[in-house]
């Protein structure tokens, strides 16, 4: 057949004997060569499933501002003292840093600290490395006695997404502080994604010497004696080498105190001990925090996730340590107190919940105004290749799975099958006209093209302005617009190739005279439209 022209001079091709249009372009591409199409959404559904092994995985989006925290201790020095000689003249370097917007500092008995909040564009690990070389600077003008000095990061990344909580019924508290940290802190930090354990509510064994002051002064000695003994004493001591031609091998006398007496036994002047003195034992250390679980004493492990690792995966891992260490070790028992992890896998469970809903009732929704199951079942198609697709879209995007995210995908399940059932639409109305199946898809695509594309294009210009939100909200809602304008751009790729193809192969409708095509009266044509 030839080509023709309609009333206002536009020029369309039409259909061949082979029932095909000659013209190229995407929908005749994906009737013709019908496997491109099919791998090519493939390959949208394989880089899905394969970035949902690589991508993080949090409750919210990163949105915290950069904030590097400068910290030193002066022993013996008052409020103003620390005030006037250290945080004066570190703040007044700190503060040329480029990017700052809060300086805030605060001294104390003997130490202080200065919080430096960052614009959020900043990056954190450069804003440290330059208020480290402010710091530097002025470390020589501090006065000798500051100690301690130190630049640490603080962001939320550092904030515990499991908790645990050790006790036991039989040991002491020192012994399980010892059992805590040689067994349970390392098996926790072998776990891939954990950055950091933190305790809380320990008490570890220490040497405790209870000076008597009137048997001192008795003695005519003071705690200064006292000190330089304990200081002076040597508990491993080398004691020469043993040579060959070959080797050399150290030789040292370990004298660790395992016995108090041994302390004792310290001379503070002929003939006067330490044991006359002082009384010496081990005990455990006063507690700097306590932490109790349900009215009993309990330590506290924090576990902090490492940037860009995987709650979900880290609290399954955590989980199965935990399981393992209450099997090994006799008397001790490790209970978790606190999971994010617990509230992400409930939200991902309600998402894909609703996510299979919002299939059924499309399905459902498009068979009952069609009239047909399996045209229904062609838009369908488009539900799940344009969500599987978007995940890989929020990888490549730098971006994490979390509720924000979440939200765009339950919000974008209604919009992903708008594309394809214009495209259905139009393809059946064609086929009702009598015209051949594989014509119908190719015509019916090529026909609603720009409408596909301008309404895709408008979606895309309604939700990508929220991600420029100023200020946290912006960032906060940053994933959600760049997630939902993606999502719509894949599902018009989806409309323009798989549907055209699936449709293609829908048998024709069933033909009642040599000169007319009756189709089936979907609910529509049944009661006027």
């Amino acid at each position: 057949m030839s080509a023709e022209t309609d009333k206002d001079g536009a020029t369309d091709t039409a259909p061949t004997a082979a029932g095909l249009p000659q013209r190229d372009d995407i929908a005749s591409m994906s009737v013709r060569r019908p496997y491109l199409a099919t791998v090519l959404n493939l390959l949208i559904i394989i880089a899905g499933l394969s970035a949902l092994f690589g991508i993080e995985v949090r409750e919210l989006p990163d949105v915290d501002r950069p904030v590097v925290t400068v910290r030193a201790n002066f022993p013996g020095g008052s409020p103003e003292t620390v005030d006037a000689e250290v945080t004066a003249k570190v703040e007044s370097a700190v503060a040329r840093v480029n990017g700052i917007t809060e300086l805030r500092s605060s001294s104390e008995e003997g130490n202080f600290r200065l919080r430096v909040v960052f614009r959020p564009s900043v990056n954190l690990i450069d804003a440290a490395n330059d208020v480290r070389e402010a710091v530097s600077r002025v470390q020589r003008q501090l006065p000798d006695g500051v100690e301690n000095l130190f630049v640490v990061k603080a962001d939320a990344d550092s904030s515990a997404i499991v908790r645990l909580a050790v006790f036991s019924e039989t040991r002491a508290f020192d012994d399980l502080t010892q059992q805590v940290e040689n067994d349970v802190i390392p098996a926790l930090l072998s776990i891939d994604g954990v950055a950091d354990v933190r305790i809380f509510g320990e008490r570890e064994r220490v040497l405790r010497v209870v000076v008597r002051p009137n048997r001192l002064a008795a003695y005519g000695l003071s705690i200064g004696d006292v000190v330089d003994v304990l200081e002076n004493a040597r508990f491993d001591v080398p004691a020469g080498s043993f040579k060959s031609d070959e080797q050399e091998v150290l030789v040292r006398a370990n004298a660790s105190v395992t016995d108090p007496r041994a302390i004792e036994a310290l001379q503070l002047r002929d003939p006067v001990t330490l044991g006359d003195v002082a009384q010496v034992y081990f005990g455990p250390d006063d507690p700097e925090s306590i932490v109790r679980l349900n009215g009993r004493n309990v330590i506290n492990l924090g576990i902090i996730r490492r940037a860009k690792s995987n709650t979900v995966r880290i609290s399954e891992d955590v989980s199965r340590t935990v399981a393992q260490l209450n099997q090994r070790l006799r008397g001790v028992s490790i209970e978790t107190v606190t999971d994010d992890a617990v509230f992400i896998r409930g939200a991902i469970a309600e998402v894909l919940t609703s996510l299979a809903l919002a299939v059924l009732i499309v399905v459902a929704v498009i068979a009952l105004f069609i009239g047909q199951l399996r045209p229904a079942l062609v838009p369908a198609v488009a539900i799940p290749v344009s969500l599987i697709g978007t995940i890989a879209a929020i990888w490549m995007l730098g971006y994490s799975i979390n509720l924000v995210t979440l939200l765009a995908l339950v919000l974008a399940t209604g919009l992903v099958v708008d594309d394809s059932i214009v495209v259905l639409e139009n393809i059946q109305r064609l086929r009702g006209q009598g015209m051949a199946s594989r014509a119908a898809a190719v015509l019916g695509t090529r026909q609603v093209f720009f409408a596909v594309v301008a309404t895709t294009a408008t979606l895309v210009s309604v939700f990508l302005p929220i991600s420029f939100l100023p200020s946290t909200a912006g960032r906060l809602f940053a994933e959600f617009g760049f997630v939902l304008a993606a999502t719509v751009c894949i599902s018009s790729f989806v409309a323009l190739t798989v549907v055209p193809v699936l449709t293609s192969r829908l048998p024709d409708f069933a033909v009642q005279s040599d000169a007319a095509v009756v189709p089936r009266q979907s609910l529509l044509t049944r009661f006027g439209s």
